[in-house]
């Protein structure tokens, strides 16, 4: 698997406060990256072939710039041509409560075959750690892409 990065300066602030991670240590867990700003990067043409797009975490910015068409960065590019291109693209929303502005942007990203995909845990696994539940959201999404891992207990029934 080979992996295509952005970053809006704002993910790249975010990591940074919340996980005290530097945005050299993302861009190394890729193949390439792209500057945000860099709309001649391959990524920003449907010539570039890929099995997936994946915004995580998505900010309602973000996703309202995609429902609207609004391609003002590569981030919101990539995404534009993945659509347009009928490739598969997955946003992992993290806000919380949603208005209704934010859940007509999804409805509309929905209708055009965008898979909303909200960083909501299963508990059935009984997780135990922070770790259990991120794993859980990244392994939903890795479904979705059809790529295999062992990251969360899938359901087998009820546990008697």
């Amino acid at each position: 698997m080979e992996v295509h990065l952005t970053m809006t300066n704002l993910a790249v602030k975010i990591a940074k406060l919340e996980e005290d991670i530097d945005r050299e240590d993302i861009v190394k867990l890729a193949a390439y990256y792209y500057d945000v700003d860099d709309l001649t990067a391959p990524i920003a043409s449907g010539s570039f072939t890929h099995d997936g797009m994946v915004i995580a975490p998505c900010s309602m910015k973000t996703l309202a710039g995609i429902a609207n068409g609004y391609a003002d960065n590569l981030l919101l590019r990539a995404a534009d041509v993945t659509l347009k291109e009928g490739r598969k693209l997955i946003l992992v929303p993290r806000e919380t409560p949603l208005s209704v502005i934010h859940l007509r942007n999804m409805l509309t990203l929905a209708e055009a075959g965008v898979i909303i995909l909200p960083a909501m845990p299963a508990f059935y696994g009984r997780p135990k750690s922070i770790k259990d539940l991120v794993d859980y959201v990244v392994g939903r999404v890795l479904d979705q892409l059809k790529i295999r891992h062992k990251l969360y207990e899938r359901w087998g029934g009820p546990r008697v």
